[in-house]
């Protein structure tokens, strides 16, 4: 197999860097918080190999693609706008569109408002949500002493300031406390909730992940990839795809109910945090009443947040199976 390339592309206004492998149907790949292209580094390789065309971009805000400065250019009607723009760049109709983390609700978007460009998807740790009825900010869980993560994220300048005071001690944490291989918590304990008092930086000095040992899926190489591109770039691009949540909901009101009818796959981990949010048990039990072509929905045991990182053999077979099925 040749060796995965990188180019830079045009699309819906901004230009963006994509890595790119394998020769037949394509597909992308859309990354999380705080990722890039690189976490699917091992799909990469392996859809590559069993006859796709895979192209897995740094998101807007991300990587070496272009981090617009206002907020308002981070709606989830621009990231499925950049994915429309990335096919027609590339000369494609229609490709299969993969996400996780926050590149899972690009893609579930993706093929909910143009199915016509993506036939089907492939969610990772984050399922299908339809819009609810509250303004998402003003359900968030908050005590007295700590509010949920996405809520901390809200105010520009207060997480870009924690996160950046050692990013390569931040990117560790993030990845240690949220794997699979991290030791239990409650959600109350874990990322999820954030201290009003310290913020960020006293959550990660109180799981102490510095001074734990790496997994097996993890390497120094791995933490260094991405303490140098968030070094370069700083936070901020990801973290505007926070402050879009409720403009996000205001935006897909017209959406209100709708189902995603492509065929679908849902992969997480029994272990990963989003697992454990408020409503996710239904919602994960009851995939396929939203998503009716749901072809399968996986629970990979012992796994965490970062799915395809974790679990890669895993999580390639299923996407190999699925793509070859549809």
């Amino acid at each position: 197999m040749t060796e995965t390339s990188h180019r830079f592309i045009e699309t819906n206004g901004i230009r963006m860097h994509i890595a790119e492998k394998g020769n037949g149907p394509l597909i992308l790949l859309c990354h999380g918080f705080p990722e890039s292209w690189y976490s699917w580094r091992h799909q990469i390789d392996d859809l590559a190999e069993a006859g796709f065309h895979v192209v897995a971009p740094d998101m807007r805000g991300y990587g070496q693609t272009d981090r617009p400065e206002a907020i308002d250019q981070y709606t989830l009607l621009h990231l499925v706008g950049d994915m429309v723009g990335l096919l027609d760049a590339l000369g494609a109709e229609t490709a299969v569109i993969a996400g996780h983390d926050w590149g899972a609700p690009v893609a579930w978007h993706a093929a909910l408002l143009r199915p016509d460009r993506f036939p089907a998807v492939i969610g990772l740790s984050v399922p299908y949500r339809p819009r609810g009825v509250a303004r998402p900010t003003t359900v968030m869980p908050r005590t007295d002493d700590a509010v949920f993560y996405q809520l901390h994220f809200q105010t520009p300048g207060v997480a870009e300031a924690e996160l950046e005071h050692d990013v390569g001690a931040s990117i560790r944490s993030v990845l240690l406390s949220l794997s699979g291989d991290a030791p239990p918590r409650s959600a109350a304990e874990g990322f999820s909730m954030v201290p009003r008092v310290g913020g960020l930086r006293a959550r990660q000095s109180a799981t102490g992940d510095q001074a734990t040992a790496l997994p097996a899926w993890l390497t120094e190489a791995d933490i260094a990839f991405y303490t140098g591109e968030f070094s370069r770039t700083g936070f901020r691009g990801g973290l505007n795809w926070y402050r879009n949540i409720d403009r996000n909901w205001e935006l897909l009101a017209a959406y209100h109910g709708a189902r995603v009818m492509v065929p679908a796959l849902y992969v997480a981990g029994d272990r990963d945090l989003v697992m454990a949010f408020r409503g996710m048990d239904e919602l994960v039990a009851n995939l396929s009443a939203i998503i009716p072509n749901l072809r399968q929905t996986l629970i990979l045991t012992g796994c965490g947040h970062w799915t395809q990182q974790e679990r890669p053999r895993d999580v390639s077979k299923a996407m190999i199976d699925f793509l070859r099925q549809i």
